[in-house]
């Protein structure tokens, strides 16, 4: 594994990105705890009440990695169907144990975010928590989330922006760049993968070019910073008149 964002063509790409992260998948959890002091489960929390205001019958949670948001959905909203579908096995076994250690029931299914196997409409909303900058396409992974969400249904994206200009975005890079690398590796025993996260977060599309993707697909879309911008939550809700049933070009 390379130390750089991977490269390449967009399939060979998502190959090495699917690579890495099985395996970082045992440690993942404790790293994202410690990475973000505990607040991610707080971001989660807000994206969640996001997701579920409309009441959905049923969510699919994209790149749902070792499961931590849609549990949050499940454990939430205890009558709402809740899929979650990654592209790595390793996470999804993970998934599965936490799952049934909290006496949750809802579907952990594989699955390609650029290919989603689900018909058109399936889903009354789509989430998809730190999982969005790792797409190889993101107007394709746009497109794709578009295609399964019904009319009148909602995304929710939970992402790390780039930080912000100004004293904390600074420090907040200096963090990213030069102390999270050196955890990551510590604790997982992979110095590529830890140092792949801040470079992909870098190079990732800022909030508002993000909702301009999200509204050239065809959401009307709203985003909000959380802790000083370090994550974005971005909503994209699909109209439900026949106008708008169509990706924009």
């Amino acid at each position: 594994m390379t130390s750089r964002p991977p490269v390449g063509d967009k399939q060979d790409r998502s190959r090495q990105v699917q690579v890495m992260f099985a395996a970082i998948a045992p440690r993942y959890d404790l790293l994202n705890r410690v990475l973000s002091l505990g607040v991610d489960r707080l971001w989660r929390r807000e994206a969640a009440r996001e997701a579920l205001a409309l009441k959905p019958a049923r969510v699919l949670d994209v790149a749902t990695g070792t499961g931590d948001f849609a549990l949050e959905l499940k454990a939430r909203a205890p009558q709402t169907e809740v899929i979650g579908s990654d592209f790595v096995p390793q996470m999804l076994e993970i998934a599965r144990a936490k799952a049934r250690a909290r006496h949750l029931t809802l579907r952990l299914e594989e699955g390609d975010a650029l290919n989603l196997p689900y018909p058109d409409a399936s889903f009354d909303a789509v989430t998809c928590a730190f999982g969005f900058r790792n797409f190889a396409d993101y107007a394709r992974g746009l497109a794709e989330l578009w295609r399964v969400l019904r009319p009148g249904g909602r995304l929710v994206i939970l992402e790390f922006p780039p930080p912000r200009p100004g004293l904390f975005g600074r420090l907040f890079r200096f963090y990213f760049r030069r102390v999270l690398p050196r955890i990551g590796a510590l604790v997982s025993g992979n110095a590529g993968a830890y140092t792949y996260l801040p470079e992909s977060v870098l190079a990732f599309p800022d909030p508002e070019r993000l909702a301009g993707l999200m509204h050239a697909t065809g959401f009307r879309t709203r985003y909000r910073l959380l802790t000083f911008g370090i994550a974005a939550i971005h909503v994209g809700d699909k109209a439900s008149s026949p106008q708008a049933l169509s990706p924009h070009p």
